[in-house]
């Protein structure tokens, strides 16, 4: 028992140091980029409504406050004891819950690819090899002393760039190492094994995305990963929580949105350029998913920036 008391003591002294060097690092709300390219610093002092976008791989530490992240129709929740991982391509929303000017929101995302992850398992895991089950590709998991002590040592380097080029890799890699050797492992571990069912899907996502505005045939996406159909609906669901047709739905509505947002496109265009045909069908489903038709949707994001 001393040793576990000890111990959550080392982990809120190494959270409340993250939290230190984030606000030292930002100092103003937004996201922030950073000297090491995969690294991006977020600051908020209030609570958001949700933000959507299309995320690629990524490990997120939260080290002050609380978010919440919507992937289809399941939450999850993480704070400072937990940290988030997405291992695959994935629309979703996130919502900052807990923020304020005196303590506001503070995370650390970390970028990755699985050709990183590749080379961690060949020298690391003699069982690296074996294909696993398809598991979702978003889990939140416990934070760990061994973890956040390698999350510290990297954003550290932010003072001493000099030494970022050659140590920034090498933590990186102890980052991901330690996510690997985690309680949910072996779900990251799948992405970087070549015939694996989530490496098969993560190859039907990059072509989803690839022509998302372009009619689904799902019949050519499982004969480019040599799997049957119904094998690709399973292994789909279970790695994204939704059918290709649903996915590919989120990321025209994704576009949609982002494309309004900028100006790009009025709506009456929008929907067109995302693949839609019919701009009844476009404001239906755009509705249902932000709660708002466009035009409607647009005026509220105005009047809260």
């Amino acid at each position: 028992m001393k040793k576990e008391v000890q111990n959550d003591i080392v982990i809120m002294q190494q959270q409340k140091e993250l939290a230190q060097l984030i606000e030292a690092f930002t100092g103003e709300d937004g996201m922030h980029p950073t000297a090491i390219p995969a690294l991006r610093l977020l600051r908020a002092s209030q609570k958001s409504q949700p933000i959507y976008s299309v995320h690629t791989p990524v490990l997120c530490i939260v080290a002050q406050g609380r978010k919440l992240v919507v992937l289809a129709q399941e939450s999850y929740y993480y704070d400072p004891s937990q940290y988030l991982v997405i291992s695959v391509d994935l629309p979703i929303s996130g919502q900052v819950l807990e923020a304020s000017p005196q303590c506001p929101h503070l995370c650390m995302l970390l970028d990755f690819h699985p050709d990183q992850i590749f080379d961690i398992l060949k020298e690391a895991d003699p069982s690296w090899r074996k294909k696993g089950d398809s598991k979702r590709g978003l889990f939140v998991s416990n934070s760990n002393a061994s973890l956040l002590d390698a999350a510290l040592r990297l954003l550290r380097l932010l003072d001493t760039p000099s030494d970022i080029p050659i140590l920034a890799p090498l933590i990186i890699r102890e980052i991901l190492y330690r996510i690997l050797q985690g309680e949910q492992g072996d779900t990251v571990k799948q992405i970087a094994i070549v015939s694996s069912h989530v490496y098969y899907i993560a190859e039907v996502i990059r072509l989803i995305k690839q022509d998302f505005a372009k009619p689904l045939e799902i019949d050519k996406l499982a004969l480019s990963v040599n799997m049957g159909i119904s094998s690709l609906y399973q292994h789909f669901k279970t790695v994204t929580a939704m059918s290709p047709l649903q996915f590919q739905k989120q990321l025209r509505l994704h576009e949609a949105r982002r494309l309004l947002l900028t100006g790009v496109a009025d709506a009456a265009n929008a929907g067109f350029q995302v693949g839609y045909e019919s701009p009844s069908q476009f404001s239906r489903e755009y509705a249902r998913m932000f709660g708002l038709p466009p035009i409607s949707d647009m005026k509220r994001l105005r009047d809260l920036g």
